[in-house]
């Protein structure tokens, strides 16, 4: 099976649409990000198609839950993506999420440099990248995510600036962290840990979905 038969067996398993343009845009990520991590260690998976499984279809999978809940609160939002890394889930977000504004932090220059290669490549005027630690960073994003990045505290501590008063926190992990739930401090409230299943990855994962809790202080 050729890698673009996988990756729209894959969209379909998920429930995703997606234009052509689309699926074309996610492998020519997926190729940049093959190439550039040849040089810039971006990712320690190296092999194009545990690459296809582990960082694309992976981040595939929460972009359903992404739709629904930007949906809910009127169609367009500001997404700020901490550690992205090689730009994952935040570059596949700005792809699949054309009406999401996605910035992707890394305190790692050469990584948030991808970023903004692949903005460019890619022609992804809603994809920024930012070199910064995102405790820096004001905001205000309705959604800040983040991807096998810390512990849930840490995610919520460093990020509370850049999110706006309304705004949710969404975490993706594998099993439910409920020893990172309970470590959570007190102004942070979990409002659901969404299953997800990632086509072609026998693991669990899952989205843990937070918020400011009422009467809490940035």
């Amino acid at each position: 099976m050729t890698a673009v038969d996988e990756l729209r067996q894959g969209v379909h398993a998920l429930g995703l649409h997606l234009a052509d343009g689309q699926i074309n845009r996610l492998l020519d990520f997926l190729a940049l990000l093959q190439k550039w991590n040849k040089v810039y260690n971006l990712t320690a998976v190296r092999n194009p198609q545990d690459m296809l499984t582990h960082h694309l279809l992976d981040s595939l999978a929460a972009v359903a839950p992404l739709r629904r809940h930007v949906r809910g609160q009127g169609g367009a939002a500001r997404l700020l993506d901490v550690g992205s890394g090689g730009g994952l889930p935040g570059v596949v977000f700005a792809i699949c999420c054309p009406e999401i504004d996605v910035s992707c932090v890394d305190t790692v220059a050469k990584k948030a440099a991808f970023i903004q290669q692949a903005a460019a490549a890619l022609q992804l005027p809603n994809l920024h990248g930012i070199h910064a630690r995102v405790e820096t960073l004001a905001g205000p994003f309705d959604v800040v995510s983040c991807r096998a990045f810390a512990s849930l505290a840490d995610f919520t501590i460093w990020s509370r600036e850049a999110l706006a008063p309304t705004g949710v926190w969404l975490a993706m992990k594998g099993r439910r962290p409920q020893d990172e739930i309970d470590a959570l401090p007190a102004g942070v409230q979990v409002f659901h840990v969404e299953p997800l299943a990632v086509p072609g990855l026998q693991a669990q994962r899952c989205i843990v979905w937070m918020r400011p809790a009422p009467g809490a202080v940035a």
